[in-house]
C-alpha cells in the first residue's frame, strides 16, 4: 500500500475508532505529512519499503531541526502509532517495536508552596474580573485540572452544592474532580456579581464586549488563562516562572507531600499511565530528604 493513502486512513481511523480530539488529530497529521515529505525525498512511498535506516536518517533530520528531545521523540511516538496500525491491518512495513525513543532526562517540575499560591490570590483586586481570577486559581488548585479543561467548564456543569463535577479530559476521558471549600467560596462571590445568563463558567469582560450574545466568543481562551496567572505571580513577587500549568503540578505535589497515594493522584489528574504521574515523586522525595536533613542530623 502506498504511504500516502496508509496515512490517510491512519487518520481517518483516529478520529472515527479511537476519537481524538481535534487537537490531538492535527498534531500527529502534522508529524506523519512531515513524515511522508521525507519519504518522498528519499523515492519511499511504499509501507513495505519503511525501514529502519530510513527512521534512523529522519531520526537525525529532526535533530537536525534543533527541535528538544521530547518534541523529537513525539514524532517518533506518532510514527510507531502508524505502524501499529499497519501491522493491525496486516499492511506489510516496519515492525514498530524496532524503533527507540531516546532516553528522557527526568523532566523539571515548578510548582509553588501554599503560601504562594495566596500571595497570588491576595494580589487581585476586589473588581468583578479580580473574583474571576481568584476563582480560577482556586479552581486550578483545589481540582488539578488542565487549563483547556477549565475553559470549556460551562456554569452549569460544576455543582457547588456537592463540591464534585465531571470533566471529560484527554482521550475523550471523563473522571471527577473535587473542590475545596475556599474555591466553593470563591466561586460563589464570583458568580454572585455576575449578572449575565452566559453559559461559560470563566467569560470575559473586557469593555466593548458587553453586548456580544454568542456565549463561544465570551468565553475565557487558554492564551489568556496563562497569560493572566503569569502576569500575576510576578506582581505577587513570585520570581519562579508560573503559568497555568503549575497550579496542576502544585496540586499533586500538594497531595503527595500530604500522604495521597500515588495511583489516587493519578486517577484525580486523568493520567492513563502511572508512568506519567511518577514525575512528581522525584519533587516529594526530594522534599522529604529536606525533612530528614532538618530533623534528623
Amino acid at each position: 500500500m502506498k504511504v500516502s493513502l496508509a496515512i490517510k486512513k491512519f487518520l481517518q481511523w483516529l478520529i472515527v475508532a479511537k476519537q481524538y480530539s481535534k487537537k490531538t488529530h492535527k498534531q500527529y497529521e502534522h508529524c506523519l505529512y512531515d513524515f511522508l515529505e521525507f519519504l518522498k525525498k528519499n523515492k519511499t512511498l511504499e509501507c513495505s519499503r519503511i525501514d529502519l535506516n530510513l527512521i534512523n536518517d529522519y531520526r537525525y533530520l529532526l535533530s537536525q531541526k534543533q527541535l528538544d528531545p521530547d518534541t523529537q521523540n513525539y514524532y517518533l511516538i506518532v510514527i510507531r502509532s502508524f505502524l501499529k496500525y499497519l501491522a493491525k491491518n496486516n499492511i506489510k512495513s516496519l515492525d514498530p517495536l524496532k524503533i527507540d525513543l531516546a532516553k528522557k532526562k527526568d523532566r523539571q517540575v515548578t510548582f509553588l508552596e501554599t503560601d504562594e499560591i495566596e500571595k497570588i490570590i491576595e494580589s487581585f483586586p476586589e473588581t468583578l474580573s479580580g473574583f474571576r481570577n481568584r476563582s480560577i486559581i482556586e479552581v486550578l488548585y483545589s481540582t488539578g485540572l488542565r487549563v483547556s479543561e477549565l475553559c470549556s467548564l460551562n456554569v452549569e456543569n460544576v455543582n457547588l452544592e456537592t463540591r464534585e463535577f465531571s470533566v471529560r479530559g484527554k482521550g475523550n476521558k471523563v473522571r471527577t474532580v473535587f473542590l475545596t471549600n475556599r474555591a466553593v467560596e470563591q466561586l460563589k462571590k464570583y458568580l454572585s456579581k455576575r449578572k449575565d445568563n452566559y453559559s461559560p463558567l470563566f467569560i470575559n469582560f473586557k469593555k466593548g464586549n458587553e453586548n456580544i450574545l454568542d456565549d463561544e466568543q465570551k468565553r475565557l481562551s487558554r492564551n489568556y488563562i496563562s497569560s493572566m496567572i503569569s502576569k500575576q505571580a510576578k506582581l505577587a513577587g513570585i520570581t519562579k516562572p508560573v503559568c497555568a500549568h503549575t497550579l496542576r503540578h502544585s496540586f499533586a505535589t500538594t497531595l503527595l507531600n500530604r500522604g495521597a497515594d500515588i495511583r489516587s493522584v493519578q486517577e484525580m489528574l486523568g493520567h492513563a499511565s502511572i508512568t506519567t504521574t511518577q514525575v512528581y515523586t522525584h519533587v516529594t522525595n526530594k522534599k522529604l530528604k529536606e525533612v530528614h536533613k532538618k530533623f534528623h542530623h
